[in-house]
């Protein structure tokens, strides 16, 4: 048994390195801005919010519409934390420079040198925003995970729009910068960075789920009566999940700010959080695999591949008077609409790319002994 398991680990990780490798080839043979880095980038970024959502609704059993809130917070902690002191007074120009006199990157390179000392200060800003976004959490965690199923949904949805319009009130513009944009912060170089971050994040995330931790949120989802019964302490454990799914979103928002390059509380609207859920469910409901997967598919479609749908023409056909504005998002529709119809629990269901290996090495073992 422990031979294909091993077996099974070694193929997932050649495949994991061969993907970041492909990504370092693209790194250096594409420019900086063409779409296929960009779509790789925020393909990454929404592969971590999903699966970190995938966390609280999938093997929890909550179901939270706050995602949109938590990424704000990290989006806005590693733009206020990330901005150079030179640049802040353009930046908060309106707020005479603002009340933040440090940067993080530029306090990391003195004491690591530039280049390390910038990326470190970017990864402290990152974990800052990410810790924000868990306070947050357990904050509000205290009220709201008493409620249930759809009024949970309401509860946090809510807040997600409470905290939208607090980050743009001018009395904390000198923080925020009130409705104006946040700009001029680092970011991390090329593809192949933000992949290895996720892959990081995501590790920690696949860990928690393996652990005595992830088996006690599976049985909360699936009985909360029978997993009380085994003595899980359901108040804790749900607070928990609350506190590690928004972390991990808030951690999300703070690259999602590094990959647009500028920050504005109206970009973190109640739309990002159903489309965050529509790569949940297209992926499967309790997989991990489904919501990464998923997550590049989507953005590569709705950024890259079905642009032409939009702007007149599409695969070489030129019909301005069909290929039109809006015309995407209805393909896009329909697309989705067919994917529920055939994949009721999604495309992955709750299976994981190690659980298809597993089948195939099984399968193969019967054909050998049957032949």
């Amino acid at each position: 048994m422990k031979r294909p398991m091993r077996r099974e680990a070694v193929l997932t990780a050649a495949i994991l390195l061969l993907i970041l490798a492909a990504a370092v080839v693209l790194d250096a043979a594409l420019p900086r801005y063409h779409i296929v880095i960009k779509v790789i980038k925020k393909g990454a970024v929404y592969a971590l919010v999903a699966v970190s959502m995938n966390l609280l609704n999938g093997f929890t059993g909550l179901f939270s519409l706050g995602q949109a809130g938590f990424m704000l917070l990290g989006a806005y902690s590693y733009a206020i934390l990330c901005i150079p002191v030179a640049k802040r007074m353009g930046v908060y120009q309106y707020f005479q420079g603002g009340i933040m006199r440090f940067s993080l990157p530029e306090l990391c390179s003195g004491v690591f040198g530039e280049a390390a000392g910038t990326v470190v200060g970017m990864l402290l800003a990152l974990l800052a925003g990410g810790l924000l976004a868990g306070f947050v959490a357990y904050l509000i965690g205290l009220p709201v995970l008493r409620l249930r199923s759809d009024y949970l949904a309401i509860a946090t949805l809510g807040f997600a729009e409470i905290v939208r319009t607090f980050i743009q009130w001018n009395a904390l513009g000198p923080l925020t910068n009130g409705s104006n944009l946040l700009k001029s912060y680092p970011d991390l170089p090329g593809a192949a960075s933000y992949l290895l971050l996720i892959g990081v994040f995501i590790g920690v995330i696949v860990l928690i789920t393996s652990s005595t931790y992830g088996r006690a949120f599976k049985a909360i989802r699936d009985d909360e009566v029978a997993a009380e019964a085994m003595g899980i302490n359901l108040a804790h454990h749900k607070r928990l999940a609350f506190v590690i799914s928004s972390f991990f979103a808030g951690v999300g928002g703070g690259m999602l700010a590094m990959y647009m390059g500028t920050v504005q509380a109206l970009s973190f609207k109640s739309t990002m959080t159903y489309e965050i859920l529509l790569i949940v469910v297209i992926g499967g409901i309790g997989s991990i695999t489904g919501s990464v997967a998923t997550s590049f598919f989507y953005i590569a479609g709705l950024e890259w591949l079905l642009r032409g749908l939009d702007s007149g023409k599409f695969l070489g056909i030129k019909a301005p008077g069909v290929f039109k504005n809006g015309f995407r998002m209805a393909v896009v529709s329909t697309i989705i609409m067919v994917v529920v119809l055939f994949f009721r629990r999604g495309i992955m269901g709750d299976r994981e790319l190690t659980d298809l290996l597993r089948r195939k090495n099984r399968r193969r073992k019967e054909e050998s002994e049957h032949g």
